[in-house]
């Protein structure tokens, strides 16, 4: 594997890492609602100012959101709007039936299969 490829793996890696924990799943998501300041978001998650800074801290770090101080206080909003529409859809897939997600993993296939290869033109 080329090092380019290896290195947006390892990017990639880190966000799915960051997203570890529900209460950055709540942050996330509440940030999909527009921005928000640090105490907005320790209202919403009901933890501590000092722990919704860490997790923002580790969320910032790997771009999944990015700050903007304005006075005494820091809004955050999410760099990544495709994140809480992966979360809706996995928990949608976690609620259907085996028969459900058979039809749907085949739908998947199906437009897989009429995607041209990376690196290829469209004719």
């Amino acid at each position: 594997m080329k090092t380019d490829a290896k290195k947006k793996l390892a990017k990639i890696a880190a966000v799915f890492k960051a997203l570890g924990h529900p209460t950055r799943l709540r942050i996330v998501r509440r940030l999909d609602e527009g921005e928000c300041c640090v105490c907005g978001l320790v209202e919403e998650t009901g933890a501590d100012f000092s722990t919704v800074s860490q997790h923002l801290s580790v969320l910032k770090r790997v771009g999944v959101v990015e700050d903007d101080k304005r006075g005494k206080h820091v809004f955050y909003s999410l760099v990544y709007p495709c994140i809480p529409w992966l979360i809706d859809r996995m928990e949608e897939r976690d609620s259907m039936t085996r028969e459900q997600i058979a039809a749907m993993e085949a739908r998947s296939r199906k437009l897989s299969a009429k995607k041209p290869a990376k690196g290829t033109a469209k004719k």
